[in-house]
């Protein structure tokens, strides 16, 4: 378990601005969009196909904000300064079409982890909130700090 604290800074914060903006691809869909050929219905990938189209990811200089859903939105906002590791997996359909997912682990208590499937240049965009995440804790002076149980440390109490 870890927490993290936060300094105030004297200064104001800088103006948040956009830094990256996508959807994940439909190449997600691809395996429900050829088992319509075969077996599924077609409007069950109609649907995999709003459900991915309706989902957006926007990095800006503070913050990275998750929209989905179709008919009823939900936006959550995940403060990057919160973001303990980032990880890049590219499996090999996904490699093959310049894609890959990323999966952020967090401490924020509604996202501990957040998942970004099928995107674009997927290391670049792990560069970009390694950056920010950097910026955003030393201007703010937060330090992540590890905290232990005691039940947990076993036989070094």
């Amino acid at each position: 378990m870890s927490e993290v604290t936060a300094q105030q800074s004297p200064t104001s914060p800088a103006p948040e601005a956009p830094i990256w903006e996508d959807t994940p691809s439909q190449w997600l869909n691809i395996v429900p969009f050829l088992s319509c050929l075969l077996v599924i219905p077609i409007p069950w990938a109609i649907y995999r196909w709003l459900a991915t189209r309706c989902t957006n990811y926007r990095l800006t200089t503070q913050r990275l904000r998750f929209s989905h859903g179709i008919l009823n939105r939900q936006v959550d906002d995940l403060e990057l300064y919160r973001v303990k590791d980032i990880t890049v997996a590219q499996p090999l359909l996904l490699r093959m079409v310049g894609l890959g997912n990323l999966r952020l682990v967090t401490s924020d208590a509604t996202t501990p982890t957040l998942p970004i499937p099928a995107i674009k240049d997927p290391l670049h965009v792990k560069d970009l909130i390694r950056e920010r995440v950097e910026h955003l804790r030393r201007e703010r002076g937060v330090r992540e700090l590890d905290v232990h149980d005691e039940d947990s440390q076993g036989a070094f109490s």
